[in-house]
This record gives structure tokens, C-alpha cells and sequence, in this order.
């Protein structure tokens, strides 16, 4: 029987990103043992790379802006596939999150009379997104982290963990899994588990996520018998680097659409008046100028049509590209020079001033970026209760991007800090009510241990087996090929097929070397939820016979009403991990109430 250490908490949270510190914080103040393991270290979460703001209704700007309006956005935003309880409560919640970081130091960009800056971006009527310059998820997690240290929370840093384990009742009581820096195995027992792991966009070649972004929370819950939903609805961000290849995918903040940037092809046309609705084309105007008071005046507040939507704009770059009328490295240009100058630039975009000029030799204040669709951020995720960010199997808690329903089937830009504020405040309550609850101590069941650590150390007994590093860039480049920004339903199953073989070629991957600190064997273990998380995505692509937000089918190319009255729910009914059959079935997205429901039936 193998050996492991072990830790015994009434509530553990499983990522260190906005969502996992704020419940964090919750569970602490409400005098829970804590703790709080991440990946990585601790402040680098991915929810750093989020540069643009946070959107809450606050009306600073706008004084019309209201919590209403908000809803109506996030809602028309997400093709009204969103959990509609959810977004209801982010919207009414989110600038009481904000004042909350704000009372916790966080230092927000100012108007000239004191109150919290707010800038525009897609698909929101009113400028509402708090920000800090653009680098406002660097500082939502020093103003969380600080609060977190300050609480004496147990922080537990690069730490990989590898699977959910049940007691004899399968309440999820726990999890298994390594210490990065010397391979050793790690058990945590707990009340109640929060899982606030982030997105998978690994499994795509070009992408804006970083390395920990391998689906881990999805997959482990999956396994753990919890429900996920609408995992096709995957959003490519309009605008990452295309140049240079090293960093192609590079998250370019809407903050620069937002601040006045627009959109050229090759020709030095301004494409996406050719891409908005009938009744807001500008094409017969005869200046630029002209056109941008003409959209002013008739797109119901939408200042500029580079901020439409995300998936609207990514598909509008994606056409212009595959039309020939792409920059030189395959992508479209992006021009803020020509609309405001250098010094506002800097003082506005600094990261990206410097992310350009470092990596690219670019001075955006003189020319523009290169930018191209990236893959960004999961609209699907695990099927949780939206008061509680109860997931569908008992113990289990999520918030954040693992958690699905929010966003519906496209998220809008600065919804997703917001998001796991209020979620992550809210799954922290939940899981701490949940442990209160809960009489004797968690036991996991000592089997699933067992069998957790023999499947971790598998790779070190074989000799010749499988190169992970080779099944990443082939799983990558297929995924990006054949479950990209546009799918079919040939390519579809295509995709399956391969997956099948990837499967079966990673249960015999092989690492040579120790276990302390081998990128080969983390990349193994990571290979199994990157492989059940494209699956459930290609599933669901395959099952949505219909385009909707950030699922785009070629051969369905309009949105289905019938499609959009219900989500694709995906669940493993016998366990089996990555070999486990997924069950996938369509369910009625739940009826919206009547007040509610006339916010759509307004003239706006």
C-alpha cells in the first residue's frame, strides 16, 4: 500500500485564481478550518492575465446603468442559454463585490470627481467595467491574496491535484494528489471541497491560457459524478497575438476596442460595420467619421461595432481571414494609434504598450497590432445550484470558470471577474454551511486513494511507452483543427475517432527521471482531463445541431429555437474516469419568472 501525507480541513478549495481566494475568505471568516491549494504559486493564477475590468452596473458613467440592464446584457450576451437565477444574482451583487475590494484596498482607475472609473466593452449597453489600467486581474488577486494572508488561511502551493474522492456514501470527502517539488502524494480530507480550477484551453494549439489551464476541475468532477453542461459553448477571444509564434494567442485586451481601437483588413477597411445587424450598417457613409456617428445614433448604445459581442467579432475576423483579406501572419490589424495619442495610450493600455513592444517590436502608439481569434474561456462547465454553487453530486462546490451556466453560450467581456466574486463569495458560504452541517470526520474512501497513486505512478514503470509531449501537440493541433472556432459535423466525428486513439495511446505514456520536479510526468498526469474535457466538448459540438453564441456549426449555421430551450447535459453514470462512457442529454433550461421576463419584452 502506498504512503501518502495527509491533512484533515472542514473545507479545502482547489485553485488559487479570484474565485478560490474569495471563497477562501468566506469560509475563514465563518471560522471553518481552511485551506487553499493551488497548482502554482500563489499569485499566479491565471486570473491575473485578465486585464480589461470588472463589470458591475454601478452607474458611474452611465446613471441610467442599473442592475436590470446588466442582466438583460449578460443574458442577450449568452443567447439566453444562461442559468437566468445566476444572472440575476451576479448582476444585482456585482458592485457590492467591487466597493467590497475597494474597502480591501484594490485601487481602482478614478473619474475626475473621485468615484470608480468605468470603460466600454463588448456587448454591454453602458460603460460599467471597473478597471485598473488594463492590468485589473493583477490587482483583484493582490487585493484577495492579501486579504487571504492576512487571515492566516493554510495555503498549500504547487500542489497537482489528481482526483475527487467519496466516502462509503459518495459525499466527495477529499482529494489525492503530489507535491510538484518532490513528487511525493498528498491526501486532504475535508467537509467540503470547492473546486475553483479555472478553464481548459490547453487542448487548443493557440490560446490565451496559461500552462495550469488544463481542464483538471472539469474532468475531476465529471469522474467524481458530478453533471456538466453545454461544454460545446467555448469562447475564442476576437483578439490574441498572431506574431510572433511564440507567443501567438497572447491575450490582447477589448480594453484597446474599448478605449477607441478599431478593427482593418488588408485593404484598411474598418470590417465590422459589414458584419452588424442590417439596421446598423454604416456602408454608404462616406467617412469613417460619418459612419461612427451613424452607429452611434442606431445601435442602442452600442458605441463602436467592434464591440459587439465576442463571438460575433471572432467570427467577423475569422470570415475576413479565410476571404483573403488577412494581415500578413494570418490574422487582421487592430489600430489604436490612428484614434488617440501616444500619451493616452500609455497611460491607459501600459501592459499592452509594453507586451507589444517587448514581444513583437511593435510600438502601438505609432502602428497597429497583428490579432487573430485565440481560444479564451469556458462558457460550460459543472452543473452547480446558483445560491450555493452546489454541484449535482453531495460535498462538492464550484465558482469561477470550472462552474458552467453563467455566461449561457457566450461570455461578455468583464463578466467573468465579476463572476467569480459573487460565485466564489457564494460557493464559500455554501460549502461552509454544507461542513457546519456535517457531524464526525471525513473519511475518503482508502481505495479510490490507492487506486489514484497506482494510476499516477503507472507512467515510471513502463519503459517505451507514449511521449506525452508528442500526445499534447497532436491532441492541440487536432483539437484546433477539426473543434475550432468553426466546426462540421464530418470534422466532428473525425475528432472523436482521434480522441479514441489519443486515449488509448495515453494509458500507455511513459516518463523517464524522478518524480521531483518532471514537467514529463506533470504533462502525463494532465493528459487525462485535457482528454475528457475535449471529448465533452466534441460531444456536445457534435449534439448542438445549431450556431449559438460560441458554438459555431457550418452546416447548422443559424440558431435553432428549439436548441435554445435547453442545455446539453453530460454526465458519467458508472464512474470510469477518462475510459468511462459519457451519457450526454439534452434537459429544459429552466422557465424564466414573469418579472424577469419583461425586461425582454421592453422597447431599448
Amino acid at each position: 500500500m502506498a504512503e501518502y501525507e495527509s491533512h484533515d480541513y472542514d473545507v479545502i478549495i482547489i485553485g488559487a485564481g479570484g474565485a478560490g481566494l474569495r471563497a477562501a475568505i468566506e469560509a475563514k471568516a465563518r471560522g471553518l478550518r481552511t485551506a487553499l491549494i493551488c497548482k502554482s504559486l500563489l499569485g499566479k493564477a491565471h486570473t491575473v492575465m485578465a486585464e480589461g475590468g470588472v463589470a458591475a452596473a454601478m452607474g458611474n458613467i452611465y446613471a441610467e446603468d442599473n442592475w436590470q440592464v446588466h442582466f438583460r446584457d449578460t443574458m442577450r450576451g449568452g443567447k439566453m442559454l444562461n442559468n437566468w437565477r445566476m444572472a440575476q444574482l451576479h448582476a444585482q451583487e456585482a458592485p457590492d463585490r467591487v466597493h467590497e475590494l475597494e474597502a480591501w484596498g484594490a485601487l481602482f482607475d478614478r473619474t475626475p470627481d473621485g468615484r470608480i472609473l468605468q470603460r466600454d466593452f463588448g456587448g454591454h449597453r453602458f460603460a460599467r467595467l471597473a478597471h485598473v489600467g488594463d492590468r485589473t486581474g493583477l490587482e483583484l488577486i493582490r487585493t484577495l491574496q492579501q486579504r487571504v494572508v492576512s487571515m492566516d488561511v493554510d495555503v498549500f502551493m504547487e500542489c497537482k491535484i489528481l482526483r475527487l474522492v467519496a466516502d462509503a456514501e459518495g459525499v466527495v470527502s477529499g482529494a489525492v494528489g503530489y507535491w510538484r517539488p518532490t513528487g511525493e502524494m498528498v491526501v486532504f480530507s475535508a467537509k467540503a471541497v470547492v473546486l475553483a480550477t479555472g478553464g481548459a484551453g490547453k487542448s487548443w494549439k493557440y490560446t490565451s491560457n496559461s500552462w495550469e489551464c488544463t481542464g483538471d476541475g472539469h474532468a475531476m468532477a465529471l469522474w467524481a459524478g458530478a453533471d456538466l453542461i453545454d461544454m460545446e459553448c467555448v469562447q475564442f477571444h476576437p483578439t490574441g497575438m498572431v506574431w510572433p509564434l511564440s507567443v501567438r494567442g497572447l491575450l490582447v485586451t477589448e480594453g484597446v476596442r474599448g478605449d477607441g481601437g478599431v478593427l482593418r483588413n488588408s485593404e484598411g477597411t474598418r470590417f465590422m460595420f459589414n458584419y452588424v445587424a442590417e439596421m446598423f450598417r454604416a456602408e454608404t457613409a462616406d467617412s469613417e467619421e460619418e459612419a461612427d456617428r451613424w452607429y452611434d445614433d442606431h445601435s442602442a448604445g452600442r458605441r463602436t461595432p467592434e464591440l459587439l459581442p465576442r463571438d460575433e467579432v471572432a467570427r467577423a475576423i475569422n470570415t475576413e481571414v479565410k476571404s483573403g483579406r488577412g494581415s500578413p501572419h494570418g490574422g487582421v490589424f487592430l489600430d489604436i494609434a490612428s484614434r488617440r495619442t501616444p500619451e493616452y495610450i500609455r497611460r491607459r493600455l501600459p501592459s499592452m504598450y509594453h507586451q507589444f513592444m517587448e514581444l513583437a517590436g511593435v510600438d502601438i502608439t505609432a502602428e497597429p497590432m497583428e490579432v487573430g481569434p485565440t481560444c479564451h474561456y469556458f462558457m460550460g462547465g459543472v452543473r452547480v445550484e446558483a445560491d450555493t454553487g452546489a454541484a449535482t453530486v453531495p460535498g462538492l462546490f464550484v465558482a469561477g470558470e470550472v462552474a458552467g451556466g453563467m455566461h449561457g453560450a457566450n461570455r461578455l467581456g468583464g463578466n467573468s471577474l465579476s463572476d467569480l466574486l459573487v460565485f466564489g463569495r457564494r460557493a464559500g458560504i455554501g460549502a461552509s454551511d454544507y461542513a457546519a452541517g456535517r457531524s464526525g470526520s471525513p473519511r475518503p474512501d482508502e481505495g479510490e486513494i490507492q487506486h489514484s497513486i497506482t494510476e499516477a505512478f503507472a507512467p515510471f514503470e513502463r519503459t517505451d511507452g507514449e511521449n506525452p509531449y508528442e500526445l499534447h501537440q497532436e491532441l492541440q493541433e487536432m483539437m484546433q483543427t477539426l473543434v475550432g472556432i468553426i466546426r462540421t459535423g464530418d470534422e466532428l466525428e473525425r475528432a472523436l475517432g482521434e480522441l479514441d486513439v489519443l486515449r488509448d495511446r495515453a494509458a500507455k505514456v511513459s516518463v523517464g527521471g524522478g518524480r521531483a520536479y518532471n514537467p514529463g510526468w506533470n504533462l502525463a498526469t494532465d493528459l487525462p482531463a485535457m482528454l475528457t474535457v475535449s471529448r465533452c466538448v466534441t460531444l456536445g459540438a457534435r449534439d448542438r445541431k445549431e450556431s449559438r453564441g460560441g458554438h459555431t456549426r457550418e452546416d447548422f449555421p443559424s440558431a435553432d429555437p428549439e436548441f435554445g430551450k435547453v442545455n446539453l447535459v453530460q454526465r458519467q453514470p458508472s464512474g470510469g474516469g477518462v475510459n468511462g462512457d459519457i451519457k450526454i442529454v439534452p434537459e429544459p433550461i429552466p422557465e424564466m419568472p414573469a418579472e424577469l421576463a419583461e425586461l425582454f419584452e421592453e422597447s431599448h
